[in-house]
């Protein structure tokens, strides 16, 4: 594949603006949608019960979601859980029953016509566990970002932070905002999912940026915007493999993985595609846009004892 040689030269600072213009427009999508429509949290964070059962047989979902409706348990998810024998039901709370009793009036009305149900699990979450973790989540997500800019700051220059911190806010706005749109449950392991893709981005990021520091110092008489070209060009073939096989396993995870890890595969999947993207054509052409130049990675001069003394 020629794109993953090391003498690619594309030009892709050429293409900025319409980049800047696109992540703009989804980044704006997504906070519109994540405002007026929210996100359809599980019950990691709303509250609720989850009972796991097994059947002898194949279990009829549509049969059970009729049983959960005349005994009035409102808001059930009902799904398959690892094999067609095993149903996973998630309840939030009810008003007419108390959270301890849910679980056995749920599974003596599955039983009721004569099917052999065991109950395998059960949980609860309560509401105010549910919105202490929600802000715990939040919390994490803007330390992480206080701490990696700081991290870039010392490492490289203040641009670069700058440049590092916009993609990765640009990352997690956009994921978010996807399970926002799609309406996907959003739970715990979406939440661990989005640390996850803000560590990735900043991998790539970093890498790019070395090789940029590297290229200020060699290639002397190009300009800004050259050596940032060049520099992305050389990472290039790191990026695309690194980001083709994380993408295989994750394929694999999200389609045979399990609907436990279901929703954690899928919000790495946009968040490796997005953190590819925005490693490329937006922390890179933010740190170009600041006005990154030599001057900015030189190191600063260090004024040897006596020399203010030595003779003209």
């Amino acid at each position: 594949m020629s794109f993953l040689n090391e003498d690619t030269n594309y030009d892709f600072l050429k293409v900025r603006k319409f980049a800047f213009t696109l992540s703009a427009i989804l980044i704006i999508a997504s906070i519109v949608s994540f405002f007026t429509k929210g996100l359809n949290y599980g019950l990691d964070f709303t509250g609720g019960t989850l009972v796991e059962v097994s059947y002898e047989q194949d279990a009829d979902l549509q049969k059970i979601r009729q049983q959960l409706a005349e005994i009035d348990i409102n808001g059930a998810v009902v799904q398959n859980f690892g094999s067609a024998k095993v149903v996973q039901i998630r309840m939030p709370q009810q008003d007419h029953i108390a959270n301890a009793e849910v679980s056995d009036v749920v599974l003596a009305k599955l039983a009721s016509d004569g099917s052999e149900v065991t109950k395998r699990d059960q949980s609860f979450v309560g509401p105010v566990v549910g919105e202490e973790l929600k802000e715990q989540g939040g919390l994490a997500m803007i330390v992480a970002l206080i701490c990696i800019m700081i991290y870039v700051a010392l490492r490289f220059e203040w641009k670069f932070s700058v440049g590092s911190v916009a993609a990765l806010a640009h990352d997690v706005i956009i994921v978010v905002g996807f399970f926002s749109i799609t309406s996907v449950e959003f739970d715990l392991t979406v939440l661990a999912a989005l640390l996850a893709v803000i560590g990735y981005s900043l991998n790539d990021t970093i890498v790019v940026f070395d090789r940029i520091r590297e290229n200020f110092l060699l290639m002397r008489k190009a300009t800004p915007k050259e050596v940032i070209n060049n520099s992305i060009n050389l990472t290039l073939s790191r990026t695309v493999m690194t980001s083709l096989t994380t993408m295989l396993v994750l394929l694999a995870l999200f389609f045979f993985g399990g609907q436990t890890i279901h929703s954690f595969a899928e919000a790495l999947i946009v968040g490796v595609l997005v953190g590819t993207y925005s490693s490329v054509f937006i922390a890179s052409p933010t740190t170009l846009a600041l006005g990154i130049t030599k001057e900015d990675l030189m190191p600063p001069e260090i004024e040897k004892e006596g020399e203010e003394f030595d003779a003209p």
